[in-house]
C-alpha cells in the first residue's frame, strides 16, 4: 500500500501526462508496493483535477471483461475507468492522431440510465428496470502509464482506465427492443475488417458488468445515476489506429455504424 504522498505524486504525474501527452513508466516498476486500492484512489484525484480545470464526468467505461485479459494483466475481475466530457466526440469528426499516444479502436454498447443503480447486491434484473436505452460506441483507449511488457491491471486503472475518447452513436435502442447478449459487431479501418465481435463477449452479457460497476461503485461509497453513460466492455479485439485512418465501426439489431477519421 502506498502512503497518500505517493498517491499523490503518481495522480499529478498522470495528469500531466494526459495534458502533455507524454508516457509515465509502469507505476508497478516505480512502486512495486502499489495495490488496486491505491490505483482507484490515483485515479479519483486524477478526475478529482479534471473537474478543478472544469471537466464534468458523464459516465464510467469498464474495462478487463473477458478472462484472458484479466489473466493477461493479473486481474480477477473487470476495471472501470470514468469518462470526461472532453473525452466525447462527435461521430464523423476528423481527429487529430498526435492528441494520443497509443490510441487503439474498440466496438461498445453503451447503456444510458434512467433510474439511479446504487449497490450492494445489483442485479442484471435491476439493470434493465435502470436503463432508459442502449447506443452504439467506439472507445478510443490509451495508455499515458506505458504500454509495455508487464502492464497490469493496478496500471491500467490508475490511469483512469486507460480512458481517451468516446463516440457515441445516434440510434438509441430499448432494451426490448433487441437480444443484448447477440448484438454483432464489426470494425473496418481504411475498408478493411480488421476484427469483428459479438456482445455475450463481455462477461457473456453486457449487463452483468454493469451490475458489477455498480457494485463495485458501491465499495467505493459511490452510485451510478440517472443520464451515466456506461460502456460495458470491449466486443472485440482492441486495434491501433493511425494518422490517416477511417474507422467504422458496424453494429447489428438497429444500432447502426459510427464513423470517425484521424488526420
Amino acid at each position: 500500500m502506498l502512503i497518500d504522498d505517493d498517491r499523490n505524486t503518481i495522480a499529478v504525474a498522470i495528469y500531466r501526462g494526459i495534458q502533455n501527452i507524454t508516457p509515465l513508466p509502469l507505476l508497478t516498476k516505480s512502486y512495486p508496493e502499489i495495490e488496486l486500492e491505491d490505483s482507484y484512489h490515483i485515479q479519483n484525484k486524477v478526475v478529482t483535477m479534471f473537474e478543478q480545470a472544469g471537466s464534468q464526468v458523464r459516465g464510467y467505461k469498464i474495462g478487463l471483461t473477458s478472462r484472458a485479459i484479466q489473466d493477461l494483466v493479473g486481474g480477477k475481475d473487470p476495471n472501470f475507468g470514468r469518462l470526461l466530457d472532453h473525452m466525447f466526440v462527435e461521430e464523423n469528426s476528423e481527429l487529430d492522431r498526435s492528441n494520443w499516444l497509443t490510441p487503439v479502436a474498440e466496438c461498445e454498447l453503451g447503456f444510458v440510465l434512467k433510474d439511479q443503480l446504487a449497490g450492494p447486491d445489483i442485479s442484471i434484473e435491476d439493470v434493465i428496470n435502470a436503463t432508459d436505452f442502449v447506443v452504439p460506441a467506439i472507445e478510443i483507449a490509451d495508455f499515458r502509464v506505458a504500454r509495455t511488457a508487464g502492464i497490469d491491471v493496478r496500471d491500467i486503472t490508475a490511469d483512469i482506465g486507460a480512458a481517451g475518447g468516446v463516440v457515441i452513436g445516434k440510434t438509441p435502442v430499448l432494451l426490448r427492443d433487441i437480444d443484448i447478449c447477440a448484438v454483432n459487431t464489426t470494425l473496418v479501418i481504411n475498408g478493411e475488417a480488421r476484427a469483428k465481435g459479438a456482445s455475450d463477449q463481455v462477461m457473456g452479457n453486457p449487463l452483468s458488468t454493469v451490475a458489477w460497476l455498480a457494485n463495485k461503485l458501491h465499495e467505493l461509497g459511490r452510485t451510478l445515476e440517472p443520464g451515466d453513460i456506461i460502456l460495458s466492455g470491449a466486443m472485440l479485439a482492441a486495434q491501433p489506429i493511425e494518422a490517416g485512418d477511417t474507422v467504422l465501426a458496424r453494429f447489428d439489431h438497429g444500432l447502426g455504424d459510427i464513423q470517425l477519421r484521424f488526420k
